[in-house]
């Protein structure tokens, strides 16, 4: 129904002031009502103030229940002022975005979507066919620069971006995901021109460009380029909000909160952790992730208490999984979502252990670290070597420097290799806090001399 995603406007507390007085003349609280149209309470409230646009579907569901013949529909339809574009940067000059199309090279190629828990932005998960490679690789030649495309390509065009959606999902969770990048950067420009060609901007590109920008932010930031990095992440932000997509927002959030914990800045981490907490607290999937980043940002600023708060609430969340949580995040449920709870929660145990010096905290983060490592499946090489040189961390905080070693050792050369800021900044700290403490031992000082330090290590390209 048209004005339902414009974001706020001025007739909204004129429909919340008429939807309240039509629940008071049926005689029902907002509890009872929210169960009859299958949402909390609390929006009910939020949509009564004023301060909440309804989701696409509900006036119409609202306007029978409550018998208002029509009226809560046609003040829908009053003119809404549409949300601003997103701002424009000058992401046209990052390399790997020129004119040129990317070659489509992928190992899988989806018959139908959903796909690993991605739907297809236009239907959702009702099941969509996509075309072929060789029709794909077609429709994808039809909207490079300076081209028009023609009428009729919906809805293969959305098909065959949310195929590559998936495929480079994928390989951005495996090793040489940097090779991927051009590629990715490539469809975001397309996508960026075809928004610029048609009067109103597809809202299912926007949600696959912000899904897509989180990718090319995230590449980036592997290879330590942190303001290629925050540029995609905010274009992919900008997206998410133009089309009121919660869950690619929070997403997102969570990757500026990686960013930020790389960069020392506690504050703009645990800022994004609230962000995340205040986007959608009835999702249990979005309140796992809000306190997977609250925790190692508490955990960073030395808060003990609001740290472990932290990871008692995100797993709290998580044993509150339902239907739909496994529908919008199924890489969050399961075996997956125990593998980023653990290695969120060992984190934050281990990083409290190097500010408090608890040994207590960082025996926890042994623990903890070394369930997650067990959960890594074979294709997620790298991020198995970064849980690797953090359970070696979380073994040196616990007064452990022989088994740090040991363990740090068996993955050292490929760790250094994997050209993972992430990765490397794990090295740095391992590397120093066995130097400060051990440094007169031997299988130390060795292991000291062959990774390079905080200042020295260069991030491969």
């Amino acid at each position: 129904m048209a004005g339902h995603a414009s974001g706020q406007s001025a007739h909204w507390p004129e429909f919340g002031r008429r939807m309240r007085e039509w629940r008071r003349r049926a005689g029902l609280t907002q509890a009872q009502l929210g169960l009859r149209v299958g949402y909390h309470h609390s929006l009910i409230s939020k949509l009564e103030s004023g301060v909440r646009v309804p989701p696409a579907g509900l006036v119409d569901c609202l306007d029978q229940i409550l018998g208002a013949d029509g009226e809560l529909i046609a003040l829908c339809r009053e003119p809404a002022r549409e949300p601003d574009p997103p701002q424009r940067t000058l992401l046209s000059l990052i390399p790997g975005a020129g004119a040129e199309q990317v070659p489509v090279a992928v190992r899988f190629w989806p018959a139908t979507l959903p796909e690993d828990g991605i739907g297809c932005p236009l239907h959702g998960h009702v099941g969509c066919a996509v075309p072929d490679l060789d029709t794909a690789r077609d429709v994808l030649s039809l909207v490079g620069p300076g081209k028009t495309p023609p009428r009729g390509l919906e809805p293969d065009l959305t098909h065959v971006l949310t195929a590559l959606l998936v495929e480079y999902s994928r390989q951005s969770l495996e090793s040489g995901s940097a090779t991927v990048l051009p590629a990715v950067e490539w469809l975001l420009h397309a996508l960026a021109r075809l928004g610029d060609t048609g009067d109103d901007p597809h809202p299912a590109h926007q949600r696959l460009a912000a899904n897509l920008a989180a990718i090319a932010g995230r590449l980036r930031m592997h290879r330590g380029q942190t303001t290629l990095s925050m540029a995609w992440f905010g274009h992919g932000l900008a997206r998410a909000d133009l089309v009121g997509d919660v869950g690619v927002r929070v997403r997102l959030l969570a990757e500026v909160s990686t960013l930020a914990r790389l960069d020392g800045d506690a504050d703009t981490a645990l800022a994004c952790g609230r962000a995340m907490a205040a986007a959608d607290p009835d999702r249990p999937w979005t309140t796992v992730l809000a306190n997977m980043s609250l925790a190692r940002g508490h955990a960073a600023a030395g808060d003990d208490a609001e740290a472990l708060r932290a990871v008692a609430a995100a797993e709290t969340a998580f044993g509150l999984f339902d239907e739909r949580d496994h529908l919008e995040a199924p890489w969050l449920g399961g075996d997956q979502g125990r593998l980023r709870l653990d290695a969120a929660a060992g984190a934050a145990l281990r990083d409290l252990a190097v500010v408090t010096e608890n040994r207590a905290l960082a025996r926890q983060a042994v623990l903890v670290t070394g369930q997650s490592v067990a959960l890594v499946p074979e294709r997620m090489r790298p991020a198995a070597l970064l849980l690797s040189v953090r359970l070696a961390d979380a073994h040196a905080c616990a007064g452990e420097p022989d088994a740090a070693v040991a363990i740090a050792e068996q993955v050292r050369v490929e760790a250094e290799a994997a050209g993972r800021t992430t990765i490397t900044a794990e090295l740095a700290g391992l590397r120093a806090r066995l130097g400060r403490r051990w440094g007169a031992v031997a299988a130390v000082r060795e292991f000291a001399d062959r990774v390079p330090g905080a200042g020295g290590h260069t991030i491969r390209p």
